[in-house]
């Protein structure tokens, strides 16, 4: 065996799927063990959409970021990490010309 940890692919789970686990917890159907068990998922994983469900319902910590802010916020990087290229390409263009007009 390698010594090496096994990295798991990460998978992405739809809105739905999601919701209905945390309601499922929520009512008390099934506790995060026995879902973790059948649905092959870590309980801290079901554990976090269960504590992220509550802070879009504004019943977890103030501190804490919804979803939607989640969501704004990785927008924001990828558009400041476009701006910042872009910014980058006309300081160098901006060079090339200011070398060829002397």
């Amino acid at each position: 065996m390698s010594s090496e940890k096994k990295r798991r692919e990460r998978r992405n789970h739809p809105p739905e799927f999601k919701a209905e686990t945390v309601r499922l917890v929520r009512e008390g159907a099934r506790s995060v063990g026995q879902l973790s068990e059948e649905l092959g998922l870590a309980d801290s994983l079901i554990r976090g959409w269960v504590r992220q469900a509550e802070v879009d319902a504004s019943k977890g910590s103030t501190s804490a970021m919804t979803t939607t802010e989640k969501e704004e916020l990785a927008r924001l990087r990828r558009e400041v990490k476009v701006l910042r290229v872009e910014r980058e390409i006309l300081k160098r263009a901006a060079t090339f010309f200011a070398k060829e007009s002397t």
